[in-house]
């Protein structure tokens, strides 16, 4: 089948190399011409693992294109995917001015029957949208089609290739039978693609993403509990999680959730809410306590420098929201980062791929290390933002020779608190009791 998708982001370019990896024919479109340039001569623009391999094999054979023609990437494709930025608005509502800016132009050129897809995270209503956008100018059949992704930073080809479920919404039999083709390849192990009106297909994606959302969220203020009550949240963790009700995932605390999705999509759901004249208050509290999460070991590390950060120096392991991607949107070290410096302190800092994401932000305001140990040199306390894999079992005695203080912050929860007490470490954590030195 030949396929178009519109928007190369990370949504995009994934969703493309996928669909080309099981034979389709695939054109990627953006208006960005160094990117296209870049994906066109072999170079992929985003860091995600198992990508490039695919990326590479599909280009090389031909099933993978790119260009910056929205006509010609467009005139040939049976399925049109629309996968393009909805960037929060100050209110909190997504913004739809490029997918509306595309259908609207889709409008005019099209000239055959297509189902044009919202791969996008859009609000409730937006399929309708889109088809009046389309509708103004078009001059053949057409179909729109809701088809939310539900993809994981760093685990996002296995995700596509083999997804829980997939969430198609349309009312034709014409777009139902095409999208049914396109994915039967990938849930031929009995996974199931659920058809949905359009509006009810929308609201998955927000109700799902919310739904997690407020799951991390309440184990985040159980660990805020544990710390007064002198319990151990792991316990508690596993206490709940073995009940088949609630289940063991999205139930580790930790320093507020980031990322491209649950904040811009708790966000979205609260305003269609409110739109709707409905006061969903959970989701109210969500947002509210997961900003104040971000910057829950500040505290702690003000306190055990006696309120005086001022030329204090400060190891930072982590800067992406979440191990196995470069993405830095609403990471929880950010926030970190800013606090510090606010205080007086300078900072170090090592993470395996978002480094360069966050020079363009905060410029020479830190120290960018070459490794994780170098950001420890005579460094007065390490603080931990991301559970990538190798900072889960280092080489302690390497940590003592480099740290001024053998003091640990770790807002992932990484370390065992009997080996912190044998090793002799400082250590504070989320939801766990303090291990000092003796």
């Amino acid at each position: 089948m030949k396929i178009a998708v519109v928007g190369t982001g990370y949504v995009g370019l994934v969703t493309g190399t996928c669909f080309a990896e099981t034979g389709n024919n695939v054109t990627c479109v953006d208006i960005d011409k160094s990117k296209v340039e870049k994906l066109s001569s072999g170079q992929i623009t985003i860091y995600e693992p198992g990508l490039e391999k695919l990326f590479l094999r599909n280009q090389k054979e031909g099933r993978l294109t790119f260009t910056t023609s929205l006509d010609e990437g467009v005139k040939d494709a049976a399925i049109i995917f629309l996968a393009l930025p909805t960037p929060p608005g100050e209110d909190g509502s997504a913004d739809l001015k490029y997918i509306l800016g595309v259908a609207s132009d889709l409008g005019k050129i099209l000239t055959s029957y297509k189902v044009i897809v919202d791969k996008s995270t859009v609000p409730v209503g937006t399929a309708d949208k889109v088809h009046a956008a389309i509708a103004k100018n078009a001059k053949t059949e057409f179909d729109v089609v809701s088809n939310p992704e539900f993809l994981r930073e760093g685990v996002a080809v296995d995700d596509f290739m083999k997804p829980d479920r997939v969430v198609i919404g349309t009312t034709s039999d014409r777009a139902k039978k095409l999208m049914n083709d396109l994915y039967a390849p990938f849930v031929r192990q009995g996974n199931p693609i659920l058809f949905m009106d359009e509006k009810s297909a929308e609201l998955t994606k927000y109700a799902a993403n919310s739904f997690l959302a407020t799951k991390i969220t309440f184990m985040n203020e159980i660990a805020q509990l544990c710390e007064r009550l002198g319990a151990d949240v792991d316990m508690v963790r596993r206490g709940i999680g073995s009940d088949e009700r609630i289940g063991k995932r999205f139930l580790f605390p930790g320093i507020g959730y980031g990322g491209s999705c649950f904040p811009k999509d708790v966000q979205a759901l609260a305003k269609s809410s409110k739109e709707a004249k409905y006061d969903f208050k959970i989701l109210d509290a969500v947002m509210d306590v997961n900003e104040k999460q971000k910057l829950h070991l500040l505290p702690k590390i003000k306190s055990y420098f006696n309120n005086n950060l001022k030329g204090k120096k400060i190891a930072l392991w982590g800067l992406a929201f979440k191990p196995n991607t470069d993405d830095i949107r609403e990471a929880p070290a950010l926030y970190i980062i800013d606090e510090l410096l606010a205080a007086g302190a300078t900072i170090t800092t090592f993470d395996p791929e978002a480094m360069n994401n966050v020079k363009q932000i905060v410029g020479d305001k830190i120290t960018f290390a070459k490794s994780q140990y170098d950001a420890l040199i005579d460094a007065d306390a390490l603080v931990i933002a991301t559970e990538w894999s190798e900072f889960r079992t280092p080489e302690f005695e390497k940590i003592t020779s480099l740290l001024k203080n053998k003091v640990i912050f770790d807002g992932r929860n990484l370390f065992d608190l009997s080996l912190m007490q044998e090793l002799g470490f400082h250590y504070e954590s989320v939801g766990r009791k303090a291990i000092t030195k003796a």
